[in-house]
């Protein structure tokens, strides 16, 4: 009979942020100082695709 294979073990989820071990309170961060640096981020535009601007739409333009 051969043994049953080992599950693989499951990786700790990592801040975005800072790279260290998530907090079960603060997921997918690992304090409350991580996650409002990211929310800064994105409300300053830093989580920006790079490229052209779109251009508006014909509903955009009020007409």
């Amino acid at each position: 009979m051969t043994e049953p294979t080992p599950l693989p073990t499951r990786r700790r989820a990592r801040c975005p942020v800072c790279r260290r071990p998530a907090s079960a309170a603060d997921k997918p961060f690992c304090s409350p100082r991580c996650r409002d640096e990211d929310l800064r981020r994105w409300l300053s535009g830093g989580y920006r695709i790079p490229g052209e601007a779109a251009a508006p739409d014909a509903d955009d333009e009020g007409g």
